[in-house]
C-alpha cells in the first residue's frame, strides 16, 4: 500500500518473487525499505526473505520471496487462528538487542519513542524490552500459505522493540475489528505465556498511549471505536 510500484514476478526454477520499489527521492520510502532489508534476517521464516536488493533509473528496490496465498480471514468462525497463534508465538521470539540487528547499520525505534508524548511520568520504563514488534499486524499482513498450513506476517517497514506481547494485543485488536467479541479476544490472548505475565501497568501504560497517540491523529470522536477495542482488554 506505501510502495508505488509493487509486482509479483514469476521467476524460472526458484519460484516467484514479490516486487517492491520507491523513487530514491521518497525519503521515507526508501527509509522503510531499508529497515525492512535490516531486519529480514531476524525475521527469517515468518517473513520471506530478500533475494535481490538494487537501484535503477532512480528507483531503490527489493525482490523477496513470493509467499503465495491468501489474507488472514479474523472473523467468526474463522480456521485460520491456529496457525496465526503458532507464527505470532514464534514471533515473540525475535529479539534485536540494543535495538538493531547484528550487522545492521538499521536503528529500530522503541515502542515508548514511538509513543513519546502521549505516556505518562514513569510509564515509558514499563514499556522497555528488546523483542522485535511488527507493530502492523493489519490482516493485509498476514498471508496463509497454500492450504492453511503457515501464516507469514509481511511487510516489517515499522518495527520497533519493546514487551513481546504488543504485537498479539494489537492482533487482539484487530480480531474486534473483524467482528469478534471482545470476550473472545481476550480468550485467544490467554493462549500466549507472554500476555499472562504481562505487569497490568505496562499493559495499561501501552493501551493508553495508544489510545491519547490515535486520538490526537483522527479526533476523539474517529478515535472512538478502535479505542473502545483496546481498552476492553484491560477489562
Amino acid at each position: 500500500m506505501n510502495s508505488p510500484a509493487t509486482y509479483v514476478l514469476s521467476t524460472t526454477g526458484s519460484g516467484g518473487l514479490f516486487f517492491k520499489g520507491v523513487r530514491r527521492d521518497d525519503v521515507g520510502g526508501v527509509a522503510a525499505l531499508r529497515v525492512e532489508e535490516g531486519v529480514a534476517d531476524v525475521v527469517a521464516g515468518v517473513s520471506p526473505g530478500v533475494r535481490h536488493r538494487f537501484e535503477v533509473a532512480g528507483w531503490y528496490c527489493l525482490a523477496f520471496v513470493h509467499a503465495a496465498g491468501r489474507h488472514v480471514d479474523l472473523s467468526p468462525g474463522t480456521r485460520d487462528l491456529e496457525v496465526l497463534t503458532a507464527t505470532l508465538t514464534r514471533m515473540q521470539r525475535f529479539s534485536v538487542g540494543g535495538g538493531a540487528p547484528a550487522g545492521s547499520d538499521v536503528v529500530t525505534e522503541t515502542i515508548a519513542g514511538r509513543l513519546a508524548g502521549f505516556l505518562r511520568d514513569g510509564e515509558a520504563e514499563l514499556l522497555a524490552g528488546s523483542a522485535l514488534l511488527h507493530t502492523d499486524t493489519h490482516p493485509f499482513n498476514i498471508i496463509i500459505g497454500g492450504n492453511g498450513g503457515r501464516a507469514y506476517v509481511v511487510d516489517w517497514a515499522m518495527p520497533a522493540t519493546g514487551p513481546a506481547w504488543v504485537d498479539v494485543v494489537n492482533t487482539a485488536v484487530r480480531l474486534m475489528e473483524c467482528g469478534q467479541s471482545a470476550e473472545f479476544a481476550r480468550a485467544w490472548l490467554r493462549r500466549f505465556p507472554v500476555w499472562e505475565a504481562a505487569d497490568s501497568r505496562a499493559v495499561e501504560a501501552y493501551v493508553g498511549g495508544t489510545c491519547r497517540q490515535w486520538a490526537a491523529q483522527v479526533g476523539e470522536a474517529d478515535a472512538l471505536a478502535g479505542n473502545q477495542r483496546f481498552l476492553a482488554l484491560c477489562g
